[in-house]
């Protein structure tokens, strides 16, 4: 599983992206509603950052700032760490754990194409599907 490429663990679908110009509140609360720990801040195309849990507690919550005026600009991390899709997943889990963080967006070509988190080395699911996946491609040959 470490040595696949990173695209074939990336999510690609259901990212969840925002303009810098969000509210902390608007945001938190589309993050609740699709259990995700992670927004990718988009702005005229292009990543200029990201907003985790992490940001939310320790740049809004701990500090006092209120949600409904606090716009993600004010608070995200700004040009995060990227990977390309065809890194292998061990080295993005190496540098999430070096770095300090869980979540790793996927940039081909400049374009964002995915988004990595840790949590994808824990999913059981992941592990059926590409099982599943290579059983079907032995029965293909």
């Amino acid at each position: 599983m470490y040595d696949n490429p990173i695209r074939s663990v990336m999510h690609r679908r259901g990212l969840i992206k925002a303009a810098p110009d969000a509210t902390v509140r608007q945001v938190a609360k589309l993050m609740a509603r699709r259990n995700a720990g992670a927004v990718l801040v988009i702005d005229r195309d292009r990543l200029v950052g990201i907003f985790t849990e992490r940001d939310a507690v320790f740049r809004v919550m701990a500090p006092g700032l209120d949600a409904a005026a606090t716009t993600l600009r004010e608070v995200m991390t700004r040009s995060p760490h990227t990977i390309g899709p065809d890194q292998p997943f061990g080295f993005a889990l190496a540098l999430m754990h070096e770095k300090g963080f869980r979540h790793l967006p996927v940039l081909e070509k400049g374009k964002l194409v995915g988004l990595v988190s840790a949590r994808s080395a824990m999913d059981p699911e992941l592990e059926d599907f590409r099982a599943e996946a290579h059983r079907r491609e032995r029965f293909q040959r």
